[in-house]
This record gives C-alpha cells, structure tokens and sequence, in this order.
C-alpha cells in the first residue's frame, strides 16, 4: 500500500528517543525510504550512527550542515517528504511547531514542510498535562497535524502516569492513514 513512500522523521531529546530507531526499523519494513532529523538534544540521548547505518542515509543535526543538493538541507528534505513524523516529540518542539519558531534543522524541515505531520509526544505527565502543552497541541491539530496521544505508565522521572510515547504501531498506523 504505502511502499517507496518517503518519511522524514524528527527525533527529539526525550529519553525516549531509543525508541526511534526500532520505529526506523519498522518504517524500513515497510519500504518506506526513511530521512531522520536530530535535534542536538536528541543526540545526547542517542546517536546518529544508529540512524545513518538503520537508513543507510545522512542523518541532519545541523541546519547549515553540508548536502547533496544545491538546496539547503530543510527546503531538499520538506520537498522529498511524503510525511514528516515526530517521534519522540518534546514539548519543547512541539510548541516551536505551534508558533512557527525555526532555529534548528528540524523546526525549520517541519515550517518549510507541506507533506502531512504526524507528532509522536513524550514527556512527563505534569508537562504533558500542562495548559500550555494542550493549547499547542490543539493549535497544531486545527492546522491538521496528527498527535498520537501519548501512553500511560511508568515514565523515566519514576512517576506512573500519561505521557509515554505511544506504541511504535500505533505511531505506524497514524503514519499509514496520512499516506493513504
């Protein structure tokens, strides 16, 4: 159904950021064609060689870093997307994505960006309860972005509650639905 389907996916500095390369993996799977954009975050969490040897591609951590094309990296990668996915996706990140904020390689990818947007959350469930957090999520969704509500649990702060990242097939199936 979706095969030879291209897929930017942002990663965020979340500790549940391990789990981005196993759904980098299932994407693969797929026969999707998977591009992945770090944060510097994100790479103090795990690292770019993980993602350069699953993908067989550069990874992008850096907005001014070197490309294969004359376009700068954000403008090449928004244009190639079939979907752009989120996941782990900070609260930080999200409320760059709510206000149109562009200072690293990804939020500027994702305003540049036309392709559908999937957000994968992950964050502490005081961050993820906060008002704030909800507002830009609701602002996001009114703009058609796709959130894949969160999972509940033990988090990585040792509290129990909302705010895990979803399951990875889940993640896939909202991916899925945008690429129908």
């Amino acid at each position: 159904m979706a095969d030879n389907k291209h897929i930017v996916l942002g990663v965020t500095g979340s500790i549940a950021a391990y789990k981005a390369a196993e759904l980098t993996r299932l994407m693969i799977k797929k026969n999707w064609e998977v591009s992945v954009v770090m944060t510097r975050a994100a790479a103090r969490f795990v690292g770019e060689l993980t993602f350069r040897a699953l993908t067989r591609r550069p990874v992008v951590l850096d907005m001014f870093q070197e490309t294969e094309t004359w376009r700068p990296t954000h403008i090449a990668l928004a244009d190639w997307a079939d979907a752009l996915v989120i996941a782990p996706c900070t609260a930080n990140v999200i409320a760059k994505l709510a206000h149109g904020l562009a200072d690293d390689a990804l939020s500027a990818t994702a305003l540049a960006c036309r392709a559908p947007l999937v957000v994968a959350p992950a964050m502490n469930e005081k961050m993820w309860d906060h008002p704030a957090t909800r507002e830009n999520l609701r602002l996001l969704q009114s703009r058609g972005a796709v959130v894949v509500d969160v999972g509940q649990g033990e988090l990585a702060c040792g509290y129990e509650g909302r705010g895990r990242l979803a399951a990875l097939d889940k993640i896939i199936e909202a991916v899925e639905k945008c690429l129908k």
